[in-house]
């Protein structure tokens, strides 16, 4: 009998350990999102419904580099996103990925060579990268930035999304169990192909007020179908801005050395500080561009078409102050593939189409 217990107790203990090793940290979530200048990635554990990011990556590949010129993706382009993407891949396999969506936006949607690229980086990679529409890209970032457009004062959310090839403008009815989108548009301003059309690194004065001013009609278009500009003046409209310009500014705000996304995320920012430091880096040089910690030189050269983008977006819609947001594609695909939702959906977020 004392054998007997001797030997039970141990059995006991390996009983525990197991069941201590099927807790729910089984699975492990990845979203990639290649866009016309970023290759990024996030990789999650899923948290009851949300996620917590336990590994990350983000290169500027300018993919869409010269696309707005000859149509296609360059070689160069080309090379360096297969680099990038190749580091993705190893932390997809380091960490034990279960589960991920990885997409591709506007450089592919455009690209005569698009999907051909694609199929290239699924068989030298094995990432398989699916194009996404404009629409479920705005949608995309709509849902990774909602937990910041949560003021209950306000019935509406105004929704800018700068990127390298398009910027997404979406007018949101808030709505705390379901979300109404009244309104988008994805227009082709994105800081690659604004700075290639309107050499917009050493832009003159006149070249830069008509690229403004071009922007601005379009917006306009947009403003009169939804009287945007009437609910920014009765206070019913927060204004929310994502995507690598307005966060640059949000650094340069905060006198950042070093960029921190947790000091920036959530940030409002007055919008006469966001035109003034616009307005510096507009007229400074390169070189003074790249020299800030929060620039550098990857993007003092897009920064300034990116910059004229806002100046248009606060001309059309004048609103005092903004909420800055360092999310978007990646944490939509993360809550989505979190929530177990249906691929192809529009993550709960209703849409007036």
């Amino acid at each position: 009998m004392d054998g007997n217990k001797e030997i039970s107790a141990p059995r006991k203990k390996i009983r525990r350990s197991r069941r201590r090793k099927k807790k729910p940290y089984a699975s492990v979530i990845a979203a990639l999102d290649l866009g016309t200048n970023n290759c990024r990635l996030l990789i999650a554990r899923p948290n009851q419904g949300s996620f917590r990011v336990i590994d990350g990556y983000s290169k500027d590949v300018r993919l869409g580099e010269g696309l707005v010129f000859s149509g296609a993706l360059s070689v160069d382009a080309m090379e360096r996103t297969i680099s990038a993407l190749k580091i993705c891949q190893q932390k997809i396999i380091k960490r034990g990925v279960k589960k991920g969506r990885y997409v591709a936006t506007e450089a592919c949607r455009k690209a005569s060579n698009g999907e051909e690229f694609l199929e290239r980086v699924q068989k030298e990679i094995g990432i398989r990268l699916e194009i996404i529409s404009s629409r479920e890209e705005a949608s995309l970032t709509l849902k990774g930035c909602l937990p910041l457009l949560e003021e209950a004062s306000t019935k509406y959310g105004l929704t800018f999304d700068v990127g390298g090839g398009s910027a997404e403008i979406m007018l949101v009815r808030l709505d705390r169990k379901r979300p109404f989108v009244e309104g988008w548009v994805s227009l082709p301003y994105g800081v690659v192909t604004l700075t290639e059309r309107f050499k917009a690194s050493n832009i003159s004065k006149e070249n830069y007020r008509f690229m403004v001013e071009e922007i601005s009609s379009t917006l306009r278009e947009f403003d009169i179908k939804y009287k945007i500009q009437q609910k920014i003046s009765d206070g019913i409209v927060q204004v929310l801005g994502t995507a690598g310009t307005v966060t640059t500014i949000a650094g340069i705000h905060l006198g950042l050395t070093k960029y921190n996304r947790a000091l920036v995320d959530g940030l409002w920012l007055d919008s006469h500080v966001i035109m003034k430091i616009s307005d510096k880096l507009v007229r400074s040089s390169f070189e003074e561009r790249a020299s800030l910690a929060c620039v550098g030189e990857s993007r003092a050269e897009l920064v300034v078409a990116g910059c004229g983008v806002l100046e248009a977006i606060f001309k059309v819609w004048p609103a005092e102050r903004i909420r800055v947001a360092d999310r978007g594609v990646r944490e939509g695909l993360l809550l989505a593939l979190a929530l177990k939702k249906s691929r192809g959906k529009n993550y709960g977020i209703a849409c007036n189409e």
